[in-house]
């Protein structure tokens, strides 16, 4: 992958959270469905931009540092695959039969606490994404100077996305709040110290 595609990438990841933060802002500002519908959607195709901007940011390992950097891919992918499901079901099956009349149970609704949908969606940006952050770190090669502070953030957002499925245990939202620190806000930092490495490099 050329350096200007790893550069795009992470543009393209800050440019999707920042579009993540107006539209989840939006909502509570407004709370139409549209803008559900636009959060759920945003949050799909955002996670499949992360795993890409992860995927570029793992051509920077070792080959004695492979195994760290197929685990990574791999919990990502999970991150990716299991809040797509959450969010697709949410859209096209909860929402749906609750908007023809239908009483859906609140544990079954994403965005309650606690339910199955987002007890999925949990398990996907807390302890999965939270796994794909910290393997990722460990296979950063050592060689590469400028990302030593991509490293340490890596594992601060992996440790805070795993610390915040404390709140899922304990049926918790506020303590999950510490993983949604991990991932909406860690994430933009990364692709930011990325950025200033990709062009130093």
């Amino acid at each position: 992958m050329s350096n200007r595609t790893k550069l795009s990438l992470a543009y393209l990841c800050i440019g999707f959270y920042i579009l993540y933060y107006f539209v989840v802002a939006g909502f509570f500002v407004i709370g139409t469905d549209t803008l559900l519908t636009c959060w759920e959607v945003v949050t799909i195709i955002g996670s499949i931009v992360v795993l890409l901007f992860l995927l570029s940011l793992l051509e920077h390992t070792d080959d004695n540092r492979e195994i760290w950097k197929l685990a990574s891919a791999a919990f990502m992918t999970c991150t990716v695959a299991l809040t797509s499901v959450a969010h697709f079901v949410n859209i096209t099956v909860t929402r749906y039969l609750e908007t023809n009349g239908l009483n859906i149970p609140d544990y079954f609704k994403i965005g309650q606490f606690p339910s199955v949908e987002m007890a999925i969606d949990c398990l996907a940006w807390g302890f999965f994404m939270g796994l794909a952050f910290i393997f990722a770190a460990f296979s950063l090669s050592p060689k590469y100077l400028g990302l030593k502070k991509v490293k340490y953030t890596m594992l601060i957002c992996g440790c805070l996305c795993l610390a915040g499925m404390s709140g899922v245990i304990f049926r918790n939202d506020l303590l999950w709040f510490i993983a949604v620190v991990g991932y909406a806000i860690g994430t933009p930092i990364i692709c930011v110290q990325m950025i200033k490495f990709y062009k130093e490099y």
